[in-house]
């Protein structure tokens, strides 16, 4: 198309600095802008046509609500991964508006790389979990903090006493002591670590609550995900919300690069030199799958909890899973027996466990795509 005009965007929570760039022309600044919905309708008005226009700005804490009001505007909008963006060694100045100027000169030259926008259906469900998570770690912290103020004052539960079970909790509740100030703090942090809870299973219930009201393909894909060994409904439900549609990776090594759990890699001339894991994705994603390859050190079987998870899965994605249980719980034992640290194997372990996951939801989604044509 002539005459295109790539706009950059630095966007923060009150202020949008705006630059556009042309063809065989330099970058100009337009100034800023409230981030308001009017005022980015003005100034896309001022711009010209929305067809010729091509907007960016770096994915932050504001989210997508300025790529769909972009999008309904007509305007072609893309969201930059920040960590991805060319920076000029030496440069050492930085402003809202040479941000902006950057970003709308990399759009226009093609050096920045866009990151996958959930629509409402992801969404919500990856905002759930991750309020979850955020549960999970909060009790973590309660449950820390209870365990030491018992620990500096002595107090021990009896012998043979799990931690954090009914049982224990109720011994925490029969301890009493003579000063006022400790039994205070005692009754908080108990009040914490219960409240914690409560709002973990609030939460879970929300979860069950949500993945009724998704669409169709979307629960079809989260009870395929349920096939595999260590895969939940929680983990399943992260897992769709934070990938969108699987089958969008064209590999499996891509969807392994997208978590950041391929090596990283220094190389020049005859010298090849890799390392650990990149980290370089979705931490989210490769903390829930790591999590979940601990479950492959155990030899392949199908338990109960297991087989009705399984209950209402294709044979196909039933074979896939079997599969990954004895490929994985191989590696395992080959990687163990050469003397690698346990972590780094579960890591490997969790590296090809997308692989399969992968797999799952391109056999589901492709059977989806089928049935659409059919019904057409």
């Amino acid at each position: 198309m002539k005459n295109v005009r790539f706009v950059g965007l630095d966007v923060h929570a009150e202020t949008i600095a705006v630059a556009v760039a042309e063809a065989g022309s330099e970058v100009r600044s337009l100034g800023t802008i409230p981030n308001r919905p009017e005022s980015v309708r003005r100034v896309i008005g001022k711009l010209g046509k929305p067809e010729g226009l091509r907007v960016c700005y770096e994915a932050g804490p504001t989210g997508y609500v300025l790529y769909w009001q972009l999008t309904e505007l007509g305007a072609h909008c893309e969201v930059v991964a920040p960590t991805l963006v060319p920076v000029k060694v030496g440069d050492r100045v930085k402003t809202d508006r040479r941000d902006a100027e950057k970003l709308a000169r990399c759009y226009r030259a093609g050096d920045l790389t866009a990151v996958w926008v959930p629509d409402a259906a992801h969404e919500a469900p990856r905002d759930l979990v991750r309020a979850r998570l955020a549960a999970k770690r909060d009790q973590l912290r309660a449950r820390h903090r209870l365990s030491k103020f018992l620990l500096r004052q002595g107090r021990r539960a009896p012998e043979g006493t799990p931690t954090w079970t009914g049982k224990y909790l109720a011994w925490v509740k029969q301890q009493r002591f003579e000063q006022g100030a400790q039994e205070a703090t005692l009754l908080d942090y108990l009040h914490e670590v219960e409240h914690a809870a409560a709002r973990i299973v609030r939460l879970e219930r929300a979860i069950d609550v949500a993945v009724q009201s998704m669409p169709e393909k979307l629960r079809e894909v989260i009870a395929g995900l349920q096939s595999l060994r260590g895969i939940a409904k929680t983990s399943a439900v992260t897992r769709v919300a934070e990938l969108g549609q699987i089958s969008r990776f064209a590999q499996a090594r891509q969807l392994m690069g997208y978590a950041g759990m391929v090596s990283r890699e220094h190389s020049s001339g005859q010298s090849v030199r890799r390392g650990s894991t990149s980290k370089a994705g979705n931490a989210h994603l490769r903390r829930i799958v790591t999590e979940a390859a601990w479950s492959y050190r155990h030899r392949p079987n199908v338990g109960a909890t297991l087989a009705a998870r399984q209950s209402g899965s294709s044979e196909a994605v039933k074979t896939i899973a079997w599969r990954a249980q004895h490929r994985l719980h191989a590696r395992y034992r080959a990687l163990l027996g050469k003397g690698k640290d346990k972590q780094k194997v579960v890591t490997a372990l969790g590296r090809e466990l997308l692989g399969f996951i992968w797999a799952i939801g391109c056999e589901l989604e492709r059977g989806q795509k089928q049935q659409v044509r059919q019904a057409a």
